[in-house]
């Protein structure tokens, strides 16, 4: 199952400049999903992060997991447009490399646990199929929440 960004703005509250997802590749409720983000040198982080050397900040790679992790728990729990997705907690998070302009991750999360609306899940981000980030997450559904 494919989500493309139409899909995705009806699922996250997040806009631009701060939707860090693009595209949803694959997706198995319950179990896996797989997205990308295109990373522009027009990022608006790029400014200051580093001028000159421009990465990625590795808290920008712990959300993109955690907006790919809440399409998952979202789609897992059958959500309706109008609940939200908070990020509950962020364990055993180790970065691995850096992100540059022109890069594409891949964001990947599979469930550990889930006991809806909590869910326990093991996100990673990569570029060219090597490990840049990676995080255990914790998300929480909460059922027609007005945003």
């Amino acid at each position: 199952m494919t989500i493309d960004i139409s899909e995705i703005l009806k699922i996250l509250p997040h806009r631009y400049p701060f939707l860090l997802v693009d595209k949803i590749l694959e997706m198995e409720p319950g179990q896996k999903i797989v997205g990308i983000k295109n990373v522009t040198i027009n990022e608006p982080f790029f400014h200051g992060h580093f001028p000159g050397f421009p990465i990625m900040p590795g808290v920008l790679m712990i959300e993109a997991m955690a907006q790919v992790a809440a399409i998952l728990a979202f789609k897992s729990r059958k959500g309706e447009e109008g609940d939200l997705i908070l990020l509950a907690g962020v364990d055993k998070a180790k970065f691995r490399g850096a992100v540059f302009p022109g890069d594409q991750l891949k964001i990947t999360s599979e469930v550990i646990k889930a006991r809806p609306p909590f869910f326990r899940l093991k996100g990673c981000c990569y570029v060219d199929e090597k490990l840049r980030c990676e995080a255990e997450l914790m998300a929480v559904v909460q059922k027609g929440t007005t945003r």
